[in-house]
């Protein structure tokens, strides 16, 4: 299996294009697993990527969830495809090792015994020398010396929110990268790749707009070195209802999403912004997020009523999920119509789950009437209830965070008729 690993691996270096491994930074398997998310729908944490690659050690097998994904990431079905189509190229790749391992027979020159192999190897040797001699003369280095050592004290980099609290707002980035031996200066305003942006080496400001709240952990990177970081959160100044665009979301304001209980977005609401429900239902999106103490994600408890009224024929699964994000992780839980469990997603801090090789059929329920969802976490042993009945139970690999809100996803007109937590003390707190 470590054979055909490395090759797994070799085909994701590939087709990511960043370089060898070997010099991959933690931003490098940030980027990795936002890329395997987009592709496939599954979250690979950095902790488990890193583990992968042997930058963490660990002693244990990859776990098959984690091989079926990086194989899928490369266009194969799951692992055993891959292992299938790659164990016979595997077998002639050894055959063609011990044959130019054995050394060449010997060539007459000037009757002197030479070989083409140690002719080969100079010739490499040579040609290495040069790479790397010109590689330093380009970089202005004097030849044979290393590369400059690149110190996170030599650099600044703050932060600046122009609103509290709500979006769009706008964040004043400050930094000095002026010390920096290259011009590759980016700043990341969050894991999203699309969201690192190549700034001047010698400039002092950068500013970014947020159109959705989240916690988000921002870096000033030199080359691929990651030498500031800054916390930046950013909050929807109570429930935040929009629709999700391929452009700009389109917000509502409070008192258009108000409902004698809760929040809801409803047939009439979306009329009245011209928002169709036909052919395609549209992306319905309830944010609720602000600094919530010393709520954990390893201990607490929470709970939801929600139900979705869209009857659109797109709609006939009900395609749902309750988000709890945190400090840097997420725990996402998929709710759907009884029939389409077979197409579901779970993730729970680092522990990442797909329908496809677990029963996820707790999740199984009828969406148009209201459903209650609770979860209790212990030590980070998670239960998950529908409608009072166990649906699953897993516990959280990754180490505790706090918790920073919810956020819902629904397809068309939605409601939530309350979302509470409770922290390890049993304190309640009412998101409201």
């Amino acid at each position: 299996m470590d054979s055909l690993l490395r090759i797994l691996l070799m085909k994701v270096e590939e087709k990511i294009n960043r370089g060898s491994s070997e010099k991959w930074a933690n931003y490098d398997f940030e980027q990795l697993g936002e890329l395997i998310l987009e592709a496939t729908g599954v979250q690979l944490s950095t902790t488990t990527l890193k583990r992968i690659w042997g930058k963490v050690k660990y002693p244990h097998a990859p776990a098959i969830q984690t091989l079926n994904t990086l194989a899928q990431f490369t266009g194969y079905v799951d692992w055993r495809d891959f292992e299938i189509k790659n164990s016979e190229s595997l077998k002639e790749n050894k055959t063609k090792e011990i044959v130019i391992t054995n050394e060449p027979a010997p060539v007459q020159i000037s009757g002197r015994s030479l070989t083409i192999g140690k002719y080969l190897a100079a010739g490499v040797i040579l040609a290495l020398i040069v790479v790397v001699y010109v590689g330093f003369k380009r970089r202005g280095l004097p030849a044979g010396e290393g590369a400059p050592k690149i110190e996170a004290a030599d650099y600044s980099f703050s932060l600046n929110k122009i609103n509290l609290t709500g979006v769009p707002n706008s964040v004043i980035f400050s930094y000095d990268a002026s010390k920096s031996p290259t011009d590759s200066i980016y700043i990341a305003q969050t894991w999203d790749i699309s969201r690192k942006t190549l700034v001047p080496k010698h400039g002092k400001n950068h500013s970014a707009i947020y159109y959705y709240p989240g916690f988000f952990n921002t870096k000033l990177i030199i080359d691929s070195t990651i030498v500031k970081r800054q916390n930046l959160q950013i909050s929807s100044d109570g429930w935040l209802g929009l629709i999700q665009t391929t452009g700009n979301p389109i917000y509502f304001t409070k008192q258009e999403i108000a409902a004698t209980e809760g929040v809801k977005i409803d047939s009439s609401l979306l009329v009245a912004h011209n928002i169709p429900l036909m052919p395609v239902s549209p992306n319905t999106r309830f944010f609720n997020q602000r600094d919530l103490g010393d709520l954990m994600d390893d201990n607490f408890d929470f709970e939801t009523i929600i139900r979705n009224t869209n009857t659109s024929a797109d709609n006939a699964c009900r395609k749902t999920e309750v988000l709890i994000q945190c400090k840097d992780d997420i725990i996402i839980i998929p709710l759907g119509a009884k029939g389409c469990v077979g197409n579901m997603s779970l993730a729970f801090d680092g522990n990442y789950l797909t329908s496809k090789y677990n029963d996820l059929s707790g999740f199984g329920c009828d969406l148009s009437r209201w459903t209650k969802l609770k979860l209790i976490c212990r030590n980070r042993h998670a239960k998950i209830f529908v409608n009072d009945n166990l649906a699953f139970e897993l516990d959280a690999p990754n180490d505790p965070v706090g918790i920073v809100g919810v956020q819902y996803r629904f397809y068309g007109p939605a409601e939530i008729k309350y979302s509470r937590f409770w922290n390890k003390a049993g304190k309640l707190i009412e998101l409201n």
